[in-house]
Formats: structure tokens, C-alpha cells, sequence
């Protein structure tokens, strides 16, 4: 039989809110002692830099250690958060690691999640309100993200040419938006996006493909 402890961080803030790779140790650490569970150094398993929404057999470490595990073998997580990403996602990981005589034990629920007691009950309705709060967290950000985006404010990504950020907004940049001009007239007049490429750089100093001469012609 082998004890395996994972822990995961994938952000400063998290890290700064008390889920640490550090905190995640020390607790499973304790958690191991009180149960008379030994785990070597070798089997504390950490992942830096990984999304929670990264199914956990599809994570670099979670993936080796979820191929490693075998019957008797129990694997210790800090937190239900620190495993999967959703209730199918946990579920159905449990019911394998179930099938194939692994014990799972979840710290903040009280311990192994893999008998037929209420630990169980209690795994299945947190993994669904888990899932119902990231959901209902990602809908708030598009909500956000659409109210910006109506009063004009910058989302990110690449500026446009033509365009520079200020406040938060994307606004003409006078000098640029000349140029735009200059290009749309040589079109009117025939020329090819790839002589009007040539000619941004031979006159303007501007690299530009013949593609992107296109779009800004077109105001996409």
C-alpha cells in the first residue's frame, strides 16, 4: 500500500489567500499523522501553475500520479477544489479510483470519500455547489466583460492599428488614422494590398502584411 498527498497552486492569489502549496503540505502532513499514514517525500505530489479547470487525469502530475496509483493505495487532497473542475469530472474520477480499490480522502470533508458513508453524500453535493460556483463566477465575468466592451472600454488583447488606450479606452490615434486614409485612397485608386504594403514601409517606416493591409483598409 502507498500514501500519495497532491497539492496544486495555480495563482499568486491563491497562494496569498492561504491555499499554498506550503498550507496544502502542512495540513495533509497532519491529516496523515492522525490517521498513522506514512507518506515518503517522494509521494507528496505538487503541481505549480495549473488551472482548476484542467481535468485532474489531464494535468502533468495528476496524470502521472493518477497512472501510478494501484489497489490499497490512498490518496490524500487538501481540498476538493484542489482536484477537479467539475461534479462529472469528480464523480467519475471517484467511481474509477473506487473501482480499482484506491481510497480517496478529501481533508475539508472530513476525510475518505470512497466508503459508503456520508463522507460520500457529502462529496457528491459539494462537487455539484462547486461547479454551480465557478459557473455562476464565469457568467458574472461575461456580464462584466459585456458592460465594458458597451461603454467602450479596452478588454485587451492587440490595438488595432489606428487606434492607442487611453482610460481604459481605445481612441483614434490622429497620426495613424492619416495613414488608415492614405490607404483607403490608394486602394480607391487600384493599388494592390502588396504594393500598398511595400509603400507603408518604404515611406512610413511600417511593416505590415498584405492581410493586415486588408483589414485595416476594411475597418476590421
Amino acid at each position: 500500500m502507498a500514501i500519495y498527498g497532491y497539492v496544486r497552486v495555480s495563482t499568486l492569489q491563491q497562494a496569498n489567500e492561504g491555499d499554498s502549496l506550503e498550507t496544502q503540505l502542512k495540513q495533509i502532513g497532519s491529516y496523515s499523522s492522525l490517521k498513522d499514514y506514512e507518506i515518503p517525500p517522494e509521494n507528496f505530489i505538487t503541481e505549480r501553475g495549473v488551472s482548476g479547470n484542467l481535468e485532474f487525469e489531464k494535468r502533468p502530475e495528476g496524470g502521472r500520479l493518477f497512472s501510478l496509483l494501484t489497489a490499497g493505495d490512498v490518496l490524500i487532497f487538501s481540498k476538493l477544489d484542489r482536484a477537479f473542475r467539475n461534479t462529472r469530472n469528480a464523480l467519475n474520477t471517484l467511481h474509477e479510483l473506487k473501482q480499482r480499490g484506491i481510497s480517496v480522502h478529501f481533508i475539508d470533508l472530513g476525510g475518505d470519500v470512497t466508503n459508503d458513508g456520508i463522507g460520500s453524500v457529502i462529496f457528491t453535493i459539494l462537487s455539484a455547489f462547486a461547479t454551480f460556483e465557478r459557473e455562476r463566477i464565469a457568467t458574472r465575468i461575461r456580464e462584466v466583460k459585456q458592460v465594458q466592451k458597451a461603454e467602450g472600454k479596452f478588454l485587451g488583447g492587440f490595438t488595432r492599428f489606428g487606434y492607442l488606450i487611453e482610460d481604459e479606452r481605445l481612441v483614434p490615434n490622429p497620426n495613424e488614422q492619416k495613414i488608415i486614409q492614405e490607404m483607403r485612397d490608394l486602394r480607391r485608386r487600384g493599388m494592390s494590398l502588396r504594393r500598398i504594403s511595400y509603400w507603408l514601409d518604404r515611406i512610413h517606416g511600417i511593416e505590415m502584411s498584405h492581410s493586415t493591409v486588408s483589414n485595416v483598409v476594411h475597418g476590421i
